[in-house]
């Protein structure tokens, strides 16, 4: 992997007159790092084709043989006919998981490598660093959704434009992957370390996502981790704006419920959209603090 395609920009010097640097150019210098640094992930991500066919071989063997086995067995069940379209939304997430979160590992690497210390040297604000780099996970994150949509019709989900919103849906969630990675990153400093807490915590999540079973009618504990699991919004939110009613599961309904009350998809993805800035405003302070 590359670690240090990055240029960054020309340090601009100090006003001598002592009035500070100029609020505008200190903005413009900031705006151009985080340009910098979501290009650098792009082109992290169009030139490693071998992580791109591995980040797609997951999920589509998840898509392919998962929900095609479970999907046969409904001859006799009703719940059971179109679970593949009930699972696509669910594979959808898997396939942003990855790429997103790969970004941490990138900066756990940049730190060992000396790239990071470098950043910090430069006068830019360190949140906007940590933006570039989080916008750039995102943007990745929704290109591997964006090919994974290509064989929707495999899933029997309609192609239609609303496949657009379901592509920025997947973009905020993207984004929230990688503010977690990101957060993960700036606190530990082995790679080895980062790799198990991020598979101990994200797989749990994912499995209490309601995206292999219904958020709903769950016994006792199951239903209340499901149901504060921020992930399992973000699912119901691509289920609800996916085209196309196979994802009903057999006309069950199966949205989450607070107290009986079925949140909005806007609300849903408010709610991931929130929590994203949040993890990233606690790495920003974090980043701060320890380098």
């Amino acid at each position: 992997m590359t670690r240090t395609d990055l240029a960054m920009p020309e340090t601009e010097a100090p006003d001598t007159t002592g009035s500070g640097l100029k609020t505008g150019s200190s903005l413009q210098r900031d705006l151009r790092t985080l340009r910098l640094l979501w290009q650098r992930e792009m082109l992290r991500f169009a030139r490693n084709r071998l992580r791109l066919a591995m980040g797609l071989v997951t999920p589509l063997v998840f898509l392919l043989i998962l929900g095609t086995g479970l999907s046969s067995l409904g001859d006799g069940q009703e719940s059971l006919r179109d679970y593949t379209t009930y699972l696509f939304p669910g594979v959808l997430l898997m396939t942003v998981q990855a790429p997103s979160l790969a970004v941490g590992v990138a900066i756990v690497w940049d730190r060992q490598a000396g790239v990071l210390r470098q950043m910090m040297v430069a006068p830019v604000r360190r949140g906007f660093l940590l933006a570039g780099i989080c916008l750039g996970g995102a943007s990745t994150g929704m290109a591997y959704g964006g090919m994974v949509l290509l064989v929707a019709g495999a899933a029997n989900v309609p192609y239609h434009p609303q496949l657009l919103l379901v592509l920025l849906e997947l973009g905020v969630i993207a984004f929230a992957f990688t503010s977690v990675g990101v957060l993960a990153a700036v606190c530990i400093r082995r790679i080895e370390s980062f790799q198990v807490v991020m598979s101990l915590l994200m797989m749990p999540m994912l499995f209490l996502s309601g995206a292999m079973f219904p958020a709903r009618g769950l016994p006792g504990w199951l239903g209340v981790a499901v149901l504060g699991n921020p992930l399992t919004y973000g699912v119901d939110a691509l289920r609800r704006t996916m085209p196309g009613d196979g994802a009903d599961l057999g006309g069950r309904v199966l949205s989450p419920q607070l107290w009986g009350w079925t949140p909005p998809v806007v609300l849903e993805i408010a709610v991931i959209g929130l929590a994203a800035l949040l993890v990233l405003g606690i790495a920003t302070r974090r980043f701060s603090r320890v380098e």
